[in-house]
């Protein structure tokens, strides 16, 4: 199974079409990733990121939402089943 998290764009590091690179938040954890998936995005836009990779955009509402969901669920205990 493959997971893709969202990150919030927090500079640009370079723009080239083909190895566009910038450096992404994740909860407080800021990584280098690959951008020339979405050459259109903009510092402060969210965006998906699969292995270092930011495959699309997606608006700031969802990007909070998942994000909410995974620190619910990285709380649970291993033996808690997860509430739907």
């Amino acid at each position: 199974m493959c997971l893709a998290i969202p990150g919030r764009v927090i500079r640009w590091l370079n723009r080239d079409a083909t190895f566009a690179r910038a450096e992404v938040e994740f909860d407080g954890v800021r990584r280098v990733c690959h951008m020339a998936c979405v050459p259109d995005v903009e510092t402060d836009d969210y965006v998906i990121v699969h292995a270092g990779v930011a495959i699309s955009r997606v608006n700031a509402a969802e990007a909070e939402r998942t994000l909410a969901d995974l620190s619910r669920l990285n709380g649970l205990d291993a033996d808690q089943e997860p509430s739907l």
